[in-house]
């Protein structure tokens, strides 16, 4: 219900615009924020747009995986949800590329952007990267160009000196082995093992192809 109420009503699109496509997903049971095929309908999507959103089911000390799967996380907090303590407890912090208080024009916003600066300075990143915290106020349009240039910027950031293509690469690779447990367990991990499921990123292999040729291989 949460898609179909809220941002298919919310997103103010036309059906007949081109350059626009909403994908719902349902995570239904699986752990980490993300339904299962996220993955491939962003891969799918990124072929085909220039941007492409990915909206979680919410954070939580499991909802993380979001930070395998974008180039740039964004982490939003609501003002007055109490939420800011429960994400420093659970390590959030270290996940988001931009934070953004929603709700800038509440007087609890404030507060909000004080917790998140105290929390994202106990958090020391090697890759060198200052996460900007950003207050918007979508109803009266605060906020949204300084957060569209954040985004801009940290695109250009990662641009620079090869990071895309590392940042890319690693959560290629998070992503090939969390598919290989969660396809197989552990005893299925074993069997690739011994099949031998390297996977050669720089080489130019595909971690999508190495998945489904292990997966014949397993099978039979």
């Amino acid at each position: 219900g949460g898609a179909l109420l809220g941002d298919r009503l919310r997103l103010m699109t036309d059906p007949e615009d081109g350059g626009v496509f909403v994908r719902s997903m349902a995570a239904r049971d699986r752990l980490g924020g993300l339904a299962e095929l996220t993955v491939a309908g962003m891969l799918l999507m990124r072929a085909v747009y220039d941007v492409v959103l990915i909206e979680t089911v919410g954070v939580g000390q499991s909802e993380t995986d979001v930070a395998w799967v974008a180039d740039t996380v964004i982490f939003c907090v609501q003002p007055g949800s109490g939420d800011s303590l429960q994400f420093m407890k659970a390590g959030i912090m270290e996940i988001p590329d931009l934070a953004v208080v929603t709700k800038a024009d509440m007087e609890a916003a404030q507060r909000s952007q004080a917790d998140l600066r105290a929390a994202l300075t106990h958090q020391r990143r090697a890759s060198g990267w200052k996460v900007p915290i950003l207050p918007v106020a979508a109803q009266r349009g605060d906020g949204i160009a300084p957060l569209v240039a954040a985004i801009d910027r940290h695109a250009a950031w990662l641009a620079d000196a090869g990071r895309l293509e590392k940042r890319r690469h690693t959560n290629a690779r998070i992503w090939f082995a969390e598919a290989l447990r969660t396809r197989f367990g552990r005893e299925g991990v074993k069997r690739a093992e011994i099949i031998g499921c390297r996977l050669n990123l720089d080489r130019g292999d595909s971690p999508y192809e190495r998945l489904a040729d292990l997966s014949a291989a397993i099978a039979d």
